[in-house]
């Protein structure tokens, strides 16, 4: 009798090893997932300052054509300076209908709040940007420039 009840006591052993690895699994898995998951940076850990290039106008990539004021231009390259004493300035090249390049820069005045920047534009409106890790999104007038340190 005693083989017999070796074998089932065994096995009764060998099942409860099982599900108790099969229960803790999951467990273990989400411990390892919640290690890793990336937490975004607080709004006072965010620095701005930097140079950014033009990425892309209205989820195009640069160079590109985009529609702006009824004429279709084609953006060459462009940067955003976010400088640490509440200025910042653009500059972009691009080609209008009539042939050639321009280039047209602007300054203007900005203040923060988080990850928000509110840009007051010399002779002109007002502008709200993003900074999310490397990366400035602002909406000028219905286009959508993204930039990148």
């Amino acid at each position: 009798m005693k083989p017999n009840q070796n074998k089932l006591n065994c096995k009764r052993q060998h099942t409860t090893s099982r599900a108790l690895l099969l229960g803790l699994l999951p467990l273990c898995l989400a411990l390892v997932w919640t290690g890793c998951k990336h937490e975004p940076a607080a709004a006072a850990d965010i620095n701005p300052v930097g140079t950014y290039a033009l990425m892309s106008v209205n989820t195009k990539q640069v160079p590109c054509a985009v529609q702006h004021e009824r004429a279709e231009l084609t953006v060459k390259s462009g940067t955003f300076i976010i400088n640490a004493d509440g200025t910042c300035s653009s500059r972009m090249v691009f080609s209008p209908p009539s042939g050639g390049d321009v280039t047209r820069d602007v300054k203007a005045t900005y203040t923060r709040q988080g990850a928000t920047l509110t840009m007051k534009w010399e002779g002109a409106g007002m502008t709200i940007g993003t900074v999310e890790g490397d990366t400035f999104t602002m909406n000028n007038e219905g286009m959508v420039l993204a930039y990148r340190k």
